[in-house]
């Protein structure tokens, strides 16, 4: 584990969004997961949800937009309004480029059912040839805010050389879209349930961060994509703590 020189101030976080991708299979609920490409600046070989760091254009106002108003989100999880809207579009731009699912529809009471129409949009996004708001407009597209549920927030410890502010949010697959797990940034992507998920953790077969470890554990519990919808939820920061023990950092969740 790489830690800064705690003799300075910490790193200032970057803005960054998560979306939780859930449905009910056959054996009961899943969670979308990618295994990030090892050697990766940040959480290489880590297994996580889709998700990444806001750009400055997803704070375009322009973007159609249904469902929960910004400054609803914006109470939802203590920031600005202008962040709130950053990182709805962030969370459905995100999505979109790591799993190829699209929280957008024709209207506001519609979603899209087949997103390989919009490959190469989704390329341009990637390469931030385009911006969300630009795609959306292209397409006749409106945000489906409504199908984005708030979770969890969580903040890297500041002993880190890289930090992330990042806003979780829960959504459920759209009917007749998949996620491929199509992303440079990913070596590898499954749907899997959360007890399934902890075991290979456990086991060392995968790798997983606190939020996402804590994430699977509140999905197991939940059990199905109904009651994760109607789970109340406060959001409130949440920052783990680097303990050393010896020649050994651990990771303490509040």
């Amino acid at each position: 584990m790489v830690t800064q020189d705690l003799t300075g101030p910490p790193v200032e976080p970057r803005d960054a969004a998560t979306v939780v991708l859930v449905r009910d299979g056959a054996a009961g609920l899943e969670a979308f997961l990618l295994r990030r490409v090892a050697g990766m600046a940040f959480a290489g070989g880590m297994t996580v949800f889709p998700g990444g760091g806001v750009d400055r254009r997803d704070a375009d106002t322009s973007v159609a937009w249904s469902g929960p108003p910004p400054s609803w989100w914006a109470a939802r999880f203590g920031c600005s309004v202008e962040l709130a809207t950053a990182l709805v579009c962030a969370a459905v731009r995100e999505t979109f480029e790591e799993s190829g699912v699209l929280l957008a529809g024709p209207s506001s009471s519609s979603v899209v059912a087949d997103t390989a129409a919009y490959a190469s949009a989704r390329a341009a996004l990637v390469a931030r040839e385009l911006s969300l708001a630009q795609f959306l407009a292209s397409e006749r597209l409106v945000l489906r805010a409504d199908l984005l549920r708030p979770w969890a927030n969580w903040l890297t410890p500041v002993e880190e050389p890289r930090r992330y502010d990042t806003y979780f949010f829960v959504a459920v697959l759209p009917e007749g879209q998949s996620a491929d797990g199509v992303t440079t940034e990913a070596s590898d992507a499954a749907w899997q349930r959360p007890a399934e998920a902890m075991a290979d953790w456990k086991d060392g077969r995968r790798a997983l961060m606190p939020p996402t470890w804590v994430t699977l554990a509140e999905l197991d519990e939940l059990g199905s994509v109904s009651a994760v919808l109607d789970a109340p939820r406060t959001v409130s920061k949440v920052i783990p703590k680097l303990v050393r023990e010896g020649s050994v950092f651990r990771v303490v969740v509040p």
